[in-house]
């Protein structure tokens, strides 16, 4: 009895002890699925564990598919990694043999990587790969993983036009130009009329004339706006108090119409010349050209617009001269001589974000998708595309986005920082408007200060002295009896 609840017990203990076992192995097996593979290999443990194995072809092109290495990265391997965790397939990688998308060659039969998934030599295709008409003729393709156009790269001082003889009032907007005008007229007239009423700036205003006229002030303004010392220097306290707001406003504003001006000129034009295709096939500076057999190139081919036509056999003519092979030559391209690339607009926006000197048009055309392509028989169309629905909902599409297209280049491009509007610099004027009243305040305070001082020496009411006070400063008396005598002499 004993030796057969023994023998029970360990029988027992040793189907649990496999079972742990073997739901390790599904976890072990699993992770390394979702990690990326080999360039050009497999690993023995997924195929031990009976899952399927796909062949994918694909073509090297920054950031998609890179070479590092033995080791090939970029959004595609990204990609094609999660699709193999979810799916749970193991994969092999090979680049495509000549160096093509895929499109139909002279005898009929489809190059690049369309054709090594027509010829079974590869399960599927995971790259750039356009979604067109005639390549679903022939092949399946999955949800796009990737939305794009197509679009002008160009090199930023190809394509700039000669700057405005006013280019150097571009660093402020006509709004801040004028604000800045009305400021310094303001701050000049308070100048002037506080050291008109600080008995700080003169000893006997009957006598004695007041240094900061008014043309001496817009002087003294002006002075400080190109950071010059300018005479007549203030003594009272009030007036310094003017000119010190004054000083710190315009260190400021300089320090912003210096910064803006300097990224002006280090982004280039103030506005492309070409902006849409159409000014593409009007200038004669630029050649332009795409990549020889691309979708892009089939879709100026078959497109009916009267443009888009005149670009296809503008490239027919000269396609010996203006098409590339490559996306990396024709950026290098870009980059070396006269010449615009019309392509992916998704990739020249990598291109002008990795260098600083290209710039993509703003017009985008042909809006298209990046898919996976399979045979039209396999098995693996259809959870492919739920696959990627699955990554789009759940933000990792998005993620690989902006892993891999993120900029290494400072853009200091005038849509970033463009001209200063006066809102950007509403707290500079409010601090000028807050330091000019109490220039205002601190003048009223001195001559009142003064007043009650004459007022109890001469016996009289302080608010009598203190209007006098006003009155000859600003000269209201003297005008008014020089009138009164003028008028006297005439009626003589």
């Amino acid at each position: 009895m004993d030796k057969g609840l023994h023998f029970t017990i360990c029988v027992v203990t040793a189907v649990l002890l496999l079972r742990e076992s073997s739901q390790a192995g599904e976890e072990n097996a699993a992770e390394m699925l979702a990690a990326p593979k080999s360039a050009f290999g497999t690993d023995s443990r997924g195929a031990a564990e009976g899952l399927p194995t796909l062949t994918v072809t694909t073509i090297p092109e920054d950031p998609y598919v890179m070479v590092r290495g033995a080791e090939l990265e970029g959004y595609c391997m990204d990609l094609l990694g999660a699709l193999a965790g979810m799916l749970r397939f193991q994969y092999k990688v090979k680049v495509v043999g000549d160096g093509r998308y895929g499109a139909v060659a002279a005898g009929g039969n489809w190059t690049g990587m369309i054709g090594e998934v027509l010829r079974r030599e590869a399960d599927i295709a995971v790259a750039p790969l356009t979604v067109t008409s005639a390549r679903e003729e022939v092949v399946s393709f999955t949800t796009p993983f990737l939305q794009t156009g197509i679009g002008i790269l160009l090199r930023k001082d190809t394509a700039s036009q000669e700057m405005s003889f006013f280019h150097f009032l571009s660093p402020f907007s006509k709004e801040t130009w004028t604000a800045l005008l009305f400021a310094y007229l303001l701050t000049c007239f308070c100048l002037f009329l506080v050291a008109r009423l600080s008995p700080c700036e003169w000893n006997e205003p009957k006598n004695d004339e007041n240094h900061f006229t008014f043309l001496n002030s817009l002087w003294f303004g002006a002075g400080a706006l190109a950071l010059q010392g300018a005479t007549p220097r203030p003594q009272a306290l009030s007036v310094r108090v003017i000119a010190v707001v004054w000083w710190l406003f315009t260190l400021a504003l300089l320090a912003a119409y210096i910064a803006n001006f300097t990224a002006l000129l280090s982004s280039g034009s103030e506005q492309l010349p070409i902006q849409t295709f159409e000014d593409l096939v009007k200038q004669r500076n630029l050649e332009f050209g795409t990549l020889e057999g691309s979708s892009t190139f089939y879709y100026f081919k078959n497109s009916k617009n009267p443009t888009h036509q005149m670009i296809y056999e503008y490239m027919e003519k000269r396609r010996e001269h203006v098409l590339v092979k490559t996306y990396q030559e024709a950026v290098q391209r870009v980059m070396d001589s006269n010449y615009a690339f019309i392509g992916e607009s998704i990739s020249q926006d990598l291109a002008a974000a990795r260098h600083c000197n290209l710039i993509r048009a703003p017009e985008v055309i042909g809006a298209r998708g990046f898919g996976i392509a399979t045979t039209q028989a396999s098995p693996w169309t259809k959870p492919l595309s739920i696959a990627v629905l699955k990554l789009h909902e759940s933000g990792d599409l998005d993620y690989l986005r902006n892993k891999w297209w993120k900029s290494s280049c400072i853009q200091q491009s005038r849509d970033r920082w463009g001209s200063l509007e006066p809102r950007a610099l509403g707290g500079l004027f409010l601090t000028l408007g807050i330091g000019l009243a109490l220039g205002v305040i601190a003048a009223l305070a001195e001559l009142s200060s003064s007043s009650r001082r004459t007022a109890a020496h001469a016996k009289k009411s302080c608010c009598s002295v203190f209007t006098e006070e006003i009155c000859t400063r600003l000269r209201i008396k003297d005008t008014a009896r020089q009138n009164q005598e003028t008028s006297g002499k005439a009626n003589a």
